[in-house]
């Protein structure tokens, strides 16, 4: 019993998704710190504070704040925005850069597609010999 348990725990899958969950946290936690300290000033500067905490409905002897809900609707779009305009958009942008530098220097192996370089003569996958580069017919776009 204790060695599927031990096998469970060990599990490499088991182990990455602990790593990403504590890399995604931090990461959360330092976005969040970043909009605090930088975006909502700016907004502060800009158009006030975007606080709505204080806006309450009484129905009865209920109490629903609502505002406190729309602040933290509001600081989560702030906070997507960010994220995607300072960092998805260039990390994006820097991964094309690097496809379009791997596609100069590979192509697909005519038999099984795998990406191989310009140069092989075989390919490493299915070890079906490639006509060079040069000799090897363009594929129709």
């Amino acid at each position: 019993m204790m060695s599927g348990f031990r096998k469970f725990i060990l599990r490499g899958n088991l182990v990455d998704l602990a790593v990403a969950v504590v890399i995604g946290t931090q990461f959360s936690n330092l976005v969040k710190q970043f909009v605090d300290s930088f975006i909502n000033p700016l907004l502060a500067v800009v158009g006030g504070s975007p606080n709505f905490d204080g806006l309450v409905l009484d129905v009865g002897n209920a109490k629903f704040r609502y505002g406190a809900f729309l602040t933290q609707a509001l600081s989560f779009v702030i906070s997507a925005a960010v994220i995607y305009f300072v960092i998805v958009l260039p990390v994006t942008r820097l991964l094309r850069l690097f496809d379009r530098k791997q596609a100069e220097t590979e192509r697909d192996c005519p038999e099984c597609t795998m990406k191989i370089p310009l140069a092989a003569r075989r390919c490493p996958e299915c070890t079906a010999v490639i006509a060079p580069a040069a000799q090897q017919p363009q594929p129709m776009r």
